[in-house]
């Protein structure tokens, strides 16, 4: 941390932190505050929020030094290309069945299945071997897949088995949001400390086992598994079925197509950011401290989520701190 670019991006890093906290405060002071909730609601939402932090503690960790680790060991462009489409295509494949996986066999062994096959992943990062990392970002994909759908899932369906108010559950969720933000921003400070601490690329990957261990082991002996309506368990509903229901609500609304179709362009563009920003920036910053980089970007996507997140009304101009 001692070279002037770490030192540039750690003023520019906690510059940043001191903004996402006074947007933060300010907006908490205007809120209203929600319905009191039990402490057995309490403790039953914290639970739910030590996971869901640890497992997106262990996906954030990972994202600055992907490229880095492909280039340290020494693959081509072509091939690192290779490795990141077969990861992203893997998490878009699996994601048309992941939800029905966590429906029919259960949502507590779907989590489960998040962290064990994102510690695979996180294991073949040890390996120059090509084909293992192949097989590490297949894994991931399919991790990727199940984390944005099969814990919210949980969550949705716990909450109402245990008859809680709706109310407290749009609290749960809110909560999620603001902690997620918080913890990539941490993600990036953290593992340039255990980058730098171990000098070795793969730590990081080696702390998000930690995490994934600890989300493993309060899902195993706390989580209550949770499944689908009878005629998703049984199969009578299957991902063809999906399909076909997703196209004829596309031809009834046009509009949903084109905002799936704004939304993978948007995302496909981020895709191309998320691997071009690391060899661009090596050669301007000698060396690039990737976990401050990527810090400083999370926090800049954070902030810049605040106003949508504090405009109640989506279709006019935006409101919130910008008046």
């Amino acid at each position: 941390l001692g070279s002037s670019s770490a030192m540039l991006f750690d003023f520019l890093f906690f510059a940043l932190c001191g903004l996402y906290a006074a947007i933060q405060l300010a907006q908490n002071r205007s809120k209203t505050a929600g319905s009191p909730t039990t402490s057995d609601f309490k403790k039953f939402q914290r639970l739910y929020l030590v996971v869901y932090f640890c497992s997106v503690m262990a996906d954030w960790l990972q994202g600055p030094y992907v490229y880095a680790l492909y280039d340290y060991y020494k693959f081509t462009k072509k091939e690192i290309g290779v490795l990141f489409i077969v990861g992203f295509g893997s998490s878009a494949v699996f994601g048309v069945f992941a939800g029905s996986f966590a429906d029919k066999y259960g949502r507590k062994l779907s989590c489960l299945v998040y962290c064990v096959t994102y510690i695979v992943s996180c294991l073949t990062k040890h390996s120059p071997n090509f084909n293992v990392l192949l097989f590490g970002r297949l894994t991931g994909g399919i991790a990727t897949s199940i984390l944005f759908s099969s814990f919210e899932s949980w969550m949705v369906a716990e909450h109402g088995k245990h008859f809680y108010p709706s109310e407290w559950l749009s609290q749960t969720f809110s909560l999620a949001t603001v902690g997620n933000g918080i913890v990539a921003i941490a993600a990036g400070w953290l593992g340039a400390l255990v980058r730098d601490s171990f000098d070795s690329l793969v730590a990081p990957f080696d702390l998000a086992i930690v995490f994934l261990a600890l989300a493993m082991a309060v899902i195993w002996f706390t989580w209550a598994e949770n499944k689908g309506e009878s005629s998703l368990a049984s199969g009578r509903y299957d991902d063809n079925g999906k399909v076909q229901a997703a196209i004829e609500i596309f031809k009834r609304d046009p509009k949903i197509l084109v905002l799936g179709m704004a939304q993978s362009c948007f995302e496909g563009a981020m895709y191309i950011f998320v691997f071009m920003w690391t060899p661009k920036l090596e050669p301007l910053f000698k060396p690039l401290p990737h976990g401050q980089v990527f810090g400083c970007f999370m926090a800049f996507m954070v902030i810049g989520s605040k106003p949508v997140q504090s405009n109640p009304n989506p279709g006019g101009a935006p409101l919130g701190f910008f008046g």
